[in-house]
């Protein structure tokens, strides 16, 4: 939002982004510690899986961090209220973090189902692609003020997220058919929440387009983008941790 100007926020408002941005950040810094003690608990060959939920959550951090950092420059409190200091408030690092962290995501659930290495590559290299473009064509679309410009790069966003949903209900499913009842459960809901979070970046991006602006959309872009980020890094994570467990169980049962 760096050059837009910025709406004057109640001290209610103020405060629930800025206690969202913290707990946002606190999530990840225990989720990094988490995903870094948990390594040794997992076998060798699923400990790829749990390293780069390790980068995902601290490069997410690390940009939670500066995210922090510019609300809190961007407002002063004056008479009762929060108004524009004169600093931009730079929401483009939550891009900055969605193309680093995105790719590895889907990257994250390939690892961890131990595929043949020719499939597995052919997998994750597919998917890492399209999520750099779902994330590059959605860029354009958050930082105008266009209503248009914002729904044509919406709709182009869009088209890599679809090819990457069908894949991960397509192919990842005949994939996961060989694995135990319990972790294609495990399987089908790690999906599921990613389909959750990923699909509620669209419900904040849409906010400005259904006539929604001012503090209420300044308010609501932050706080829902926080809640999504702390789902789909951490809360993803653990569940891939699982996977990862259940996978060793089910290992232990055969020998």
């Amino acid at each position: 939002m760096s050059g837009i100007t910025l709406p004057t926020l109640s001290v209610g408002e103020y405060g629930l982004v800025y206690n969202m941005l913290s707990f946002a950040l606190a999530a990840m810094i225990g989720s990094l510690l988490f995903f870094v003690l948990a390594r040794d608990l997992v076998s060798p060959k699923y400990r790829m899986a749990l390293i780069l939920s390790a980068i995902v959550v601290l490069v997410a951090g690390y940009h939670y961090f500066r995210i922090f950092e510019s609300w809190t420059s961007a407002y002063t409190l004056s008479n009762g209220q929060f108004v524009a200091s004169g600093e931009p408030f730079n929401d483009g690092y939550r891009y900055m973090d969605w193309l680093l962290t995105v790719p590895l995501l889907v990257a994250e659930l390939v690892a961890v189902l131990t595929l043949p290495k020719e499939k597995s590559g052919s997998l994750t290299a597919r998917l890492v692609l399209a999520a750099v473009l779902m994330i590059v064509l959605g860029y354009p679309g958050e930082t105008s003020t266009d209503i248009a410009t914002r729904a044509i790069w919406g709709f182009l966003s869009t088209l890599p997220f679809v090819y990457i949903l069908w894949i991960l209900w397509g192919e990842l499913n005949k994939a996961a058919g060989t694995q135990s009842p319990y972790v294609q459960i495990l399987l089908r809901n790690t999906r599921l929440l990613l389909l959750g979070t990923w699909g509620f970046y669209p419900i904040v991006y849409l906010l400005p387009m259904l006539g929604i602006s001012g503090s209420a959309a300044l308010v609501g872009v932050q706080v829902g983008y926080s809640i999504a980020d702390v789902l789909a890094k951490c809360g993803y994570g653990v569940m891939i941790f699982m996977i990862a467990r259940a996978k060793m169980a089910a290992e232990e049962k055969v020998k």
